[in-house]
């Protein structure tokens, strides 16, 4: 499958549009009951008891550190319960990160909702699986990993074969895991390597996603990760991506109740949320 060239509207914006066609009027009844902005996940819970969540980027509001400037991050604050859902979408393109997170959270929700009222013909969505388990790597193949995902890397460096890590934060990699960083701005050298490409669902908050996508060969496995990531697929699909892995909430006030608490991945999997993989149609077993 050709990799799609044609990246305009983006992931976001074709997802939302897929989301709409869907659903139709049926959107326009669902509101927002509950939103909570956690230390590392944002969650959303609608009307019709689906939720969604999202990293929450909190290392890109350097303007954080005063009451004035830390309101312009998120000015609706106390005013999300009982908006429409779809208004909560145009958070995406709201300006600030945290606004975004808000607005993936919601199309993360939306389409829960879409995989409830309708189950996807062209692909499946396997539960309580972890993407990354599911990879089956060779001596031959070269992985670079966008993102510090540390469980992923700890298997990395038990195969005992080079890798490369491209991360903007180099401290959030541990000392034995340095040897195989590199700078993010050394994308365009590194990602056409890849014979494996694994790329964070938090790339879709700071629109690097794309590029890295169209850095990559056809041939290469291209694997993108994490509950930011937990949307309808057909947008990664139509850029080459093989694999998507991405969570379910089971239980969404459980789940926001947690993230309230600056609870993590570690608080939720197996509890409020599952993990789910959906693969692109051609590579179905």
């Amino acid at each position: 499958m050709e990799r799609d060239k044609d990246r305009v509207r983006g992931i976001l914006t074709e997802t939302r549009a897929d989301i709409v066609s869907r659903l139709g009027p049926s959107l326009n009844a669902l509101t927002v009951e509950r939103v909570v902005i956690g230390l590392f996940f944002t969650g959303v819970k609608l009307s019709n008891g689906q939720g969604g969540v999202c990293y929450t980027p909190i290392k890109t509001i350097p303007e954080a550190v005063c009451c004035p400037s830390s309101a312009r991050a998120m000015p609706s604050s106390g005013e999300l319960r009982g908006r429409p859902a779809a208004d909560l979408l145009d958070e995406m393109w709201g300006g600030s990160a945290v606004r975004k997170a808000v607005g993936i959270a919601t199309l993360n929700a939306l389409s829960a909702t879409c995989w409830e009222q309708c189950s996807p013909t062209q692909y499946a969505i396997e539960r309580g699986v972890d993407a990354l388990d599911t990879l089956s790597l060779n001596d031959e193949q070269l992985v670079v990993v966008v993102g510090a995902l540390a469980p992923f890397l700890k298997i990395l460096k038990r195969r005992g074969k080079p890798f490369r890590v491209l991360e903007l934060d180099p401290t959030t990699l541990k000392p034995d895991e340095l040897p195989f960083y590199a700078p993010a701005d050394q994308a365009g050298r590194v990602v056409p390597q890849a014979d494996v490409l694994v790329v964070t669902g938090t790339s879709l908050i700071n629109d690097t996603l794309e590029d890295l996508l169209a850095l990559a060969r056809p041939e290469a496995l291209a694997v993108v990760v994490g509950p930011t990531a937990s949307m309808l697929p057909d947008a990664f699909f139509r850029r080459g991506v093989d694999v998507v892995g991405g969570v379910l909430v089971t239980a969404p006030d459980a789940l926001l109740d947690v993230l309230s608490e600056a609870g993590s991945g570690f608080h939720f999997f197996g509890r409020s949320a599952e993990r789910v993989v959906v693969r692109r149609p051609a590579l179905r077993s």
